[in-house]
């Protein structure tokens, strides 16, 4: 190389150093105002996207045939996603009844007497409720926008459906599934859908949120970028629960709402050959990994992260308005028996248990204090 050409070599060299200073201090420029990343990060330093707005459930105007087509070609994402955290309720004994009566509602009405499906819509119901473009009450989630004739976010809230009745039978077992979710059960399969609906429709969002799942006629959706990831469900529960006028005639719990008076008219009754069946039967399993009923007996799985401050509220809503109940409660699944003739090994890991007898004035929780610490030694079971 000539003496000139070394020179010329030479004076290049910072410039292309100078170049490369200025690349990355283009692209951590870039990074700091989120340039190039992900929409859905919302990690140190950088806020989350503007809360998406909720808007009335608005149909296209379409047959049912041509909804099916189209929802069916609309994909369901391939990526694995991830599942809901178990809810775990808390609140005072009104508060919880309120809740339960309201998500058991709001999954009878919506999936009818289907178990699988019911725990599905209590699923999105609080999913909802941790998600901070929803109320943050199970009752203001399920009851959202009912105040409108249409546009409400549940449709059974606002087109008369209340007015009929299902069978006490199909009621109990919704509530079991009620008090199930709010206890920390969760569905895997719909992870962290915030919307449903049935196949023969076609809402004017759906075209827009990933397509999760299909649990019996209900397609499930999410929220894509952030809003749809476990960063985004942090509302906890517990929020206060709202007396809701429309629920009075068929939970206690809400009779004590202002409007309650407007909706105490007369009731029309379902009855299908499958509840009328249940109902006949001595003993009702009400649902897999739930409460099982036998006569005035509950048997319920809790969960053991739960406050066991919670469970007697928890057991109040499972009995109703009963008035003789017993429950009996197991925090391990796998030792939970199937009726009361239970072996001692059962009956040892017991977790609590409540007994209401409003004949004989009678009102009692004990809990396993082996399990579960309790100040008073007059709460604890005999071992």
């Amino acid at each position: 190389m000539s003496r000139a050409s070394k020179r010329r070599a030479q004076g290049r060299v910072p410039a292309l150093v100078v170049a490369l200073l200025a690349a990355i201090i283009a692209v951590a420029l870039a990074i700091s105002v989120g340039i190039g990343a992900p929409d859905d990060a919302a990690g140190p330093g950088r806020s989350a996207p503007p809360i998406p707005a909720v808007a009335p459930v608005v149909l296209l105007e379409i047959a049912p045939a041509e909804a099916r087509e189209a929802n069916a070609a609309q994909p369901f994402i391939t990526a694995p996603f991830p599942g809901a955290a178990p809810y775990r309720i808390t609140g005072d004994g009104a508060a919880i009844a309120r809740a339960t009566d309201c998500l058991a509602a709001a999954v009878l009405y919506e999936a009818g007497d289907d178990a699988e499906g019911q725990r599905a819509v209590a699923q999105v119901v609080l999913n909802r409720a941790r998600h901070p473009a929803f109320p943050s009450s199970v009752c203001g989630v399920v009851f959202q926008g009912s105040e409108r004739r249409t546009g409400c976010q549940f449709t059974f809230t606002c087109d008369g459906a209340l007015a009929r009745r299902y069978s006490d039978s199909a009621w109990q077992r919704a509530r079991g599934i009620a008090i199930d979710a709010l206890n920390g059960a969760t569905v895997p399969a719909v992870g962290l859908a915030t919307h449903y609906h049935t196949d023969w429709v076609r809402p004017y969002w759906s075209s827009s949120l990933d397509k999760l799942a299909r649990v019996g006629t209900h397609l499930f959706f999410r929220w894509r970028g952030f809003w749809g990831t476990p960063g985004a469900f942090r509302t906890p529960g517990g929020a206060a629960e709202p007396a809701i006028g429309r629920m009075a005639a068929l939970s206690p719990a809400h009779a004590g709402a202002p409007d309650a008076a407007a909706y105490t008219g007369p009731i029309e009754t379902v009855a299908t050959a499958e509840i009328a069946a249940a109902s006949a039967r001595a003993v009702t399993v009400v649902y897999e990994r739930g409460p099982r009923q036998l006569g005035d007996t509950i048997i319920l799985t809790l969960d053991r992260g739960q406050t066991a401050d919670v469970f007697p509220a928890l057991a109040e809503a499972a009995c109703g308005t009963r008035s003789y109940c017993k429950v009996m409660a197991w925090t391990n699944p796998a030792l939970r028996p199937a009726s009361e003739d239970m072996s001692d090994l059962a009956r040892a890991a017991m977790s609590f248990s409540y007994l209401r007898d409003q004949a004989a004035n009678l009102e009692r929780a004990l809990w396993n204090c082996d399990e579960f610490r309790r100040d008073n030694r007059v709460q604890c079971m005999r071992r």
